[in-house]
């Protein structure tokens, strides 16, 4: 499928992860594509095998600075005119108990995955006002609709995130601007996989996963294509939840459900 030939993706935190599926994702389906990122070691280091690199930009750019935001939109509608779907993906975790954690910390989460993420989709938003039409698909995570233990500040930022998207969408709606939020469950990520060790991989999709696994980063770059998409053309303001059933569950799997 082509279903966004000469379409211009922005893409944040687009060097790794979640980032990177999605442009890739994007750019199989005939998209123009601007990679945002603050290591430029792994722009420089990913994706050398892109299809055409007449279409694709990368920038190093601090997502949390408001004027090297607004450089980087600039900068990629030169290269390309125009932007017409934005994926707000940037982000930070770690595990730390509330009662250790510390300020730096609380900062730097909130800085990276509320303030940057306000940042680029106000910059953003209003190129794709100016031309008459876009999209924006924040990232958030299934820790913003249900809390989980040892990540108080994450937890914290990607709830504002649910509610800034409403409130985008409620306010762009009327500019032809379709806002929209992607929460993944734990999905088998480069972050992730720092932060936890593969026995508690195994443990985790076990014990709290009803479909019995972890998450790909190619399934979430479904949902964004998907909410990118003209098929999702009368879906605004609404958050969509890819973690494999995990939060409509009550913490029991019928495997392990043992009766009286």
């Amino acid at each position: 499928m082509n279903r966004f030939e000469d379409k211009v993706l922005f893409v944040t935190g687009g060097a790794r992860g979640l980032g990177l599926a999605i442009a890739r994702r994007f750019a199989d389906e005939g998209a123009m594509v601007v990679r945002v990122d603050n290591n430029e070691d792994n722009l420089a280091g990913t994706w050398t095998a892109f299809p055409d690199p007449d279409r694709l930009c990368d920038l190093v750019v601090d997502v949390r600075d408001h004027a090297s935001v607004t450089d980087a939109v600039s900068q990629a509608v030169d290269r390309f005119g125009r932007l017409d779907v934005l994926a707000n993906v940037a982000g930070v975790a770690y595990m730390e108990s509330f009662l250790e954690t510390t300020e730096d910390q609380l900062d730097h989460i909130l800085s990276v995955n509320f303030r940057a993420v306000f940042l680029v989709a106000q910059a953003v938003a209003r190129q794709m006002v100016a031309q008459g039409a876009g999209v924006i698909i924040n990232m958030g995570s299934k820790n913003g609709l249900r809390a989980e233990v040892g990540y108080a500040p994450y937890n914290a930022s990607k709830a504002a995130v649910v509610l800034l998207t409403q409130t985008m969408a409620v306010e762009l709606a009327a500019q032809n601007v379709r806002v929209n939020c992607v929460c993944p469950g734990y999905i088998v990520t480069p972050m992730a996989k720092e932060i936890d060790p593969p026995e508690f991989m195994k443990f985790y999709a076990k014990r709290c996963v009803p479909m019995n696994r972890l998450g790909r980063p190619e399934e979430v770059a479904g949902v964004f294509a998907f909410l990118a998409s003209d098929d999702a053309s009368y879906i605004t303001g609404q958050t969509i939840v890819c973690d494999g059933g995990q939060i409509a569950h009550d913490g029991r799997k019928m495997d392990l459900l043992k009766g009286p």
